[in-house]
C-alpha cells in the first residue's frame, strides 16, 4: 500500500511539472529522496542506498556522453552550413501540402536505416523544424511527427539496439522478430500514414517568410560539400561503427567546414560548440539557432536522476508482488498482451528510460509466456514498451528527442499518432484473432 501511495504522488508530481512546464529535475529529485526514505524504512542502511542510485546512475553516462555529443553536433552543423543546406534543399522539393506526411516518412526511413531514434532526430528532425518555424505551422505536430518516425526504425530496424536487447532478452531471432514487426505494422503504419495526409493538407506548411531560401544562401555557403557531417551519420552508421565515433568524426569534418568554407572565427567556434549557434541580427535570427553542450546540462541532470531513481526500484525489488500475482492469474492472449502493455508503461514511467523499461518487463512479464511462446512475448514488448517509452515526456526516449529538437517536452504526444495507433490496433487484432480461435474450437 505504501508503494501505491508512493507511485501515485511520484506520478502527480511528474504529471504536474509538464503541465505547468517546469523543469523536469525538481519532481524527480523529490521522487528519489521519498523513495529514498522509504527503502530507510525498510530496513535499508543510506549507504546501500546510495550505492543503488550510483550503480543505476551510472547506466546513464553513455547516453549522457551521446547527449553532449549531439548539442555539439547540432550547433557545428549550424555554423558549417550543413543545417542550412538541409533546410535549403527540402525547401526545393517538399510540398507544402505534404509536410507533415514528409516528415514522418523521412523519419521512418532514415530510423530504419540507421536504427537508432537519437540519430534520426539530430540528423533530419532539426532541419524539419527548422522548416516549421519558418511557417505557420504547428511546431508540435511536426515534432509528433519527426517522433513517431524515429521509433519506427528504433523498433524494426537490424541496426536497432532496441531490437537486439528485446531478442536477447527473449531468446529469439533478431530477424524472424523484425519480420514479425514488420508484417503486424502494416495497418498501423497505413492508418498512420492516412492521418498525417490529412493534417498535411488541413495544416499547410506556409512560409512566412518567402526570401528564406535566398536568405540561406546571403547567411551561408551552402552547396552539396556540406552535407558530409550527416552523410558520414547514415554511412558510419550503416558499417556500425560505434555512435559516439561516429558524432566525434562528423564534429571534426564539420569544425573544418565552419572554419574554412563558412570563414567562421576559431573563438566563435568554439563558443558555439559549448554554447549552441545563433545570429546576432538578420531574418534567420530566430529560426537558425540551437545545440551546444552547456545547454544540454539540464537535461543531462534529469537523465542521471532518472537511471539513479530506477536503481532504487531495482535495489529494493519494488516491483516483486507485481510479479508474483501476475502468476497467480490465468490470461488470454490480448489479456497477457493488456498486461504487458501496462506493465511497460508503469516500467517506463518509474524506470525512465527504454532500456530499463523493456528489462523490467521481461523479467516480471515472462512468467506469463509458456514454452514456446517466445516469439509472442518479444513482440509483445516490441509492441509495448519500445514505443510507450517515447510517449512519457519524462522518460529519455521522449526528453532527448524534445530537447534536441528544442520543442515542447508533452505537446507532441497527441500527434506522435504511430506510437499509441500501433498498440491499439495489435490488442484489437490479438482480440479478433483470439475470438476466431473460439469460434473454431
Amino acid at each position: 500500500m505504501e508503494v501505491l501511495f508512493l507511485m501515485v504522488v511520484s506520478i502527480s508530481l511528474l504529471m504536474l511539472s509538464v503541465i505547468k512546464s517546469w523543469y523536469i529535475g525538481y519532481p524527480l529529485i523529490i521522487c528519489w529522496v521519498l523513495f529514498l526514505a522509504y527503502a530507510l524504512q525498510k530496513g535499508f542502511t543510506f549507504k546501500e542506498v546510495l550505492r543503488m542510485s550510483y550503480e543505476g546512475g551510472k547506466k546513464s553516462f553513455v547516453v549522457i556522453n551521446i547527449l553532449l555529443l549531439i548539442g555539439a553536433v547540432i550547433s557545428l552543423w549550424m555554423a558549417s552550413g550543413t543545417i542550412p543546406s538541409l533546410v535549403y534543399y527540402c525547401l526545393q522539393y517538399i510540398s507544402p501540402t505534404g509536410f507533415l506526411l514528409s516528415a514522418f516518412l523521412i523519419s521512418c526511413f532514415m530510423s530504419f536505416m540507421i536504427g537508432t531514434s537519437l540519430g534520426t532526430v539530430s540528423t533530419v528532425g532539426v532541419p524539419l523544424i527548422i522548416l516549421a518555424k519558418s511557417g505557420s505551422i504547428n511546431l508540435n505536430m511536426v515534432a509528433g511527427a519527426v517522433i513517431a518516425g524515429a521509433y519506427f526504425g528504433d523498433r524494426c530496424s537490424p541496426m536497432s539496439s532496441s531490437a537486439v536487447l528485446v531478442a536477447n532478452l527473449t531468446e529469439t531471432r533478431l530477424f524472424t522478430n523484425i519480420r514479425n514487426m514488420l508484417r503486424t505494422s502494416i495497418l498501423s503504419v497505413s492508418l498512420t500514414v492516412i492521418i498525417y495526409g490529412i493534417l498535411s493538407r488541413s495544416y499547410p506548411l506556409q512560409i512566412v517568410n518567402n526570401s528564406l531560401s535566398s536568405d540561406l544562401m546571403e547567411t551561408f555557403k551552402i552547396g552539396l560539400i556540406m552535407l558530409i557531417p550527416a552523410l558520414m551519420i547514415i554511412i558510419l552508421s550503416l558499417l556500425k561503427v560505434r555512435i559516439q565515433m561516429t558524432m566525434l568524426m562528423s564534429i571534426l569534418v564539420a569544425f573544418i567546414l565552419s572554419l574554412v568554407v563558412q570563414k567562421v572565427p576559431l573563438h566563435q567556434i568554439l563558443y558555439t560548440v559549448f554554447w549552441g549557434f545563433h545570429l546576432d541580427h538578420g531574418a534567420l535570427q530566430n529560426i537558425m539557432k540551437g545545440g551546444g553542450i552547456f545547454p544540454m546540462l539540464k537535461t543531462t541532470l534529469v537523465i542521471f536522476i532518472s537511471c539513479s531513481l530506477a536503481g532504487v526500484f531495482e535495489g529494493i525489488a519494488i516491483f516483486d508482488r507485481l510479479k508474483n500475482s501476475l502468476l497467480k492469474m490465468e490470461m488470454r492472449r490480448e489479456k497477457r498482451f493488456s498486461a504487458t502493455l501496462i506493465v511497460s508503461t508503469i516500467a517506463a514511467a518509474f524506470g525512465c528510460t527504454q532500456t530499463i523499461a523493456v528489462v523490467l518487463t521481461s523479467e516480471i512479464m515472462k512468467v506469463c509466456y509458456g514454452q514456446g511462446e517466445n516469439d509472442q512475448f518479444s513482440l509483445d514488448i516490441e509492441n509495448s514498451g519500445i514505443l510507450v517509452s517515447a510517449l512519457i515526456p519524462w522518460n529519455i526516449a521522449a526528453l532527448v528527442p524534445t530537447t534536441t529538437l528544442n520543442v515542447s517536452i508533452a505537446g507532441y504526444v497527441p500527434y506522435a499518432v504511430y506510437l499509441y495507433i500501433l498498440p491499439l490496433v495489435y490488442l484489437m487484432a490479438t482480440r479478433i484473432k483470439r475470438q476466431k480461435a473460439d469460434l473454431i474450437v
